[in-house]
């Protein structure tokens, strides 16, 4: 009888979370103080951020950083996750290809999203802070945060992007159920919230959007901190416990992936999957093929340009060196609200530089169409964000076909759909369309960013 699942024991949590920096032989640049254009040092982190993830952040070489015991007690709720080999999707498409998924949606919450959730909030308590602020696009990130909080004991804002909030009531709902605030993002209780409404009454937000809400009432809060869900160094560097425990898993199935495919908004999850298996080709010569799927309709990674950008909208932030379609672009409403996000991290973007990875970008109706299969074939209905991973999947399957090659193929399943059915019911009832970004429109974009930078 052949294995469905590949499952580890609660002993195989990993211990120390890898930190792919340390072996990058170009390491990302650093991020530089807006005001000075000077790079920043780890104490200027410390009024927005917490001492210990400012530390992880600008750590650049230690290759392996202690996960806490208070927080390894609480990945045991759920971790590890098991690894699928997804025979279904295999027969459907009838293909040689081997594929494999990670099963994050099995969290509480239902995403990859409380690995970082739960090591930031730990960080905050330990610094004696009281309460945190974030954004969240989908609202998995701010779900997460929301569990942490309580498991921790502090308040939480969460500034959730508008259209989301409304896309999404039931994310929503979840985030109060564990006790936090939420806010439809932009709003009037922000300086940078009410300007964007002044200058645009109708908008209806955007990560960056939210980021600046969120920054601006951490700094203005006493003993307050603000937690971030992606982009960042330190929040990738939680996330690769999910590929830790894929190198487990593959061992016991017996294989390695030819490819690792990751759904990609600002990189978590993407991150958390691929790193440890890229860590074999920086230090061993090892051949493997990373993907990043990102939307046609935000496509940084393939249509970005690399240069230095506000992590934000309203320029709060640091500047990062990212591939970026400019911090002031307003994606299209799709419904992976989570991948609406203008830019890339640090070091998926230094990763992509170098050439160490490939991005490929996929349309609304196609990511919609590969979730309905999976679906069908696995009995697993996937967020709209990893059916992006999803579709590339598919379509490295079907060249395996074609090819009539054996290929191994490795995706991270980063959360459950069973809260986007609205997305599922507007795709099935034909009310969907594609989004694509002009090549004029990028242009214009950057072209602003050349005039503020």
């Amino acid at each position: 009888m052949s294995t469905k699942k590949f499952l580890l024991e609660e002993k195989d949590i990993p211990t120390a979370w890898y930190n792919i920096v340390a072996d990058m032989k170009n390491k990302p640049r650093p991020m530089l103080n807006p005001q000075t254009k000077q790079p920043l040092k780890e104490e200027d982190l410390y009024p927005l951020f917490s001492k210990g993830v400012s530390h992880q952040e600008m750590n650049t070489t230690d290759a392996w950083i202690e996960i806490p015991e208070e927080v390894r007690e609480l990945y045991k709720v759920w971790r590890p996750t098991p690894l699928v080999r997804a025979y279904g999707l295999e027969k459907m498409l009838d293909t040689p290809a081997h594929i494999y998924f990670k099963n994050e949606s099995v969290s509480p919450i239902g995403s990859h999203k409380l690995n970082s959730a739960l090591a930031q909030a730990y960080y905050c308590k330990q610094e004696g802070t009281t309460n945190i602020t974030t954004e969240t696009g989908a609202g998995q990130w701010g779900a997460a945060l929301s569990y942490a909080a309580k498991a921790f004991g502090l308040e939480l804002a969460v500034y959730m992007v508008k259209v989301s909030y409304h896309q999404k009531p039931y994310r929503r709902s979840i985030m109060q159920t564990f006790g936090a605030q939420v806010i439809a993002s932009p709003s009037m209780s922000t300086k940078a919230g009410r300007k964007i409404l002044t200058d645009h009454p109708n908008y209806q937000g955007s990560l960056g959007t939210a980021i600046s809400e969120a920054v601006e009432l951490a700094m203005q809060t006493p003993n307050c901190k603000y937690t971030l869900g992606s982009v960042l160094n330190h929040v990738m560097l939680h996330q690769t416990v999910i590929g830790l425990e894929a190198e487990k898993q593959m061992e016991m199935a017996g294989e390695y992936p030819d490819v690792v495919i990751g759904c990609f908004g600002g990189g978590s999850n993407f991150s958390g999957i691929t790193f440890p298996f890229l860590r074999h080709k920086l230090t061993e010569g090892k051949e493997i093929r990373i993907v990043a799927a990102e939307p046609a309709s935000c496509p940084k990674l393939t249509r970005g340009q690399f240069q230095y950008d506000f992590g934000d909208e309203a320029g709060y932030t640091p500047l990062i060196p990212m591939f970026t379609l400019g911090h002031n672009f307003a994606p299209a409403n799709i419904h992976a609200g989570g991948l609406r996000y203008h830019g890339a991290g640090s070091i998926v973007s230094q990763l992509m530089k170098d050439g160490l990875m490939n991005a490929a970008d996929i349309k609304q109706l196609d990511t919609f169409q590969a979730a309905t299969m999976f679906a069908q074939a696995e009995g697993i209905i996937p967020a709209p964000e990893s059916s992006h991973a999803i579709a590339v999947a598919i379509n490295e399957a079907l060249q395996a076909k074609e090819e009539g090659k054996q290929r191994t193929i490795l995706f991270n399943l980063s959360g459950h759909g069973l809260i986007d059915m609205a997305a599922y019911d507007q795709y099935l009832a034909g009310d969907l369309g594609n989004y694509e970004v002009t090549d004029e429109d990028v242009a214009k974009n950057l072209a602003e960013i050349e005039k503020i930078i």
